[in-house]
């Protein structure tokens, strides 16, 4: 595979720029970032990503509002979509449960790993 081409899209600026760093830095990927669910449509449809690191909780357009609109739109519907969240409980039914995403990635998590933790949910070969 090519050198991915990652959105990141998480509200909280420290989460963002470390989920940055370590895709670029450890990975190797190429990333683009969004602040916001209303940034992360624009760059979705202008960068056709390979895949979206999408936060569930954020003001105004939380993830899975986020994750339905890129779902709505024709041009970002095949993006691959992995949540990244604070609230993953075992067992606990999760408002993402009927979403047809690829997986969910909990926070914090290791940086050193977190490229091969999202290749592995999208089934990508490194």
């Amino acid at each position: 595979m090519a050198v991915p081409h990652i959105l990141v899209v998480d509200d909280d600026d420290s989460v963002r720029e470390i989920t940055q760093l370590a895709l670029e830095m450890v990975g190797g990927w190429q990333v683009v970032a969004a602040d916001s669910g209303v940034t992360a449509l624009e760059l979705a449809r202008s960068h056709r990503p390979d895949a979206v690191l999408l936060d569930v909780m954020m003001p105004g357009m939380d993830g899975p509002t986020t994750f339905r609109h890129l779902q709505a739109d024709e041009a970002t519907r095949d993006i691959p979509v992995i949540l990244l969240t604070a609230k993953v409980l075992a067992g606990e039914r999760q408002l993402w449960d009927e979403l047809a995403i690829h997986g969910v990635i909990p926070k914090p998590f290791d940086p050193m790993t977190l490229h091969a933790e999202v290749a592995r949910l999208l089934g990508w070969d490194l």
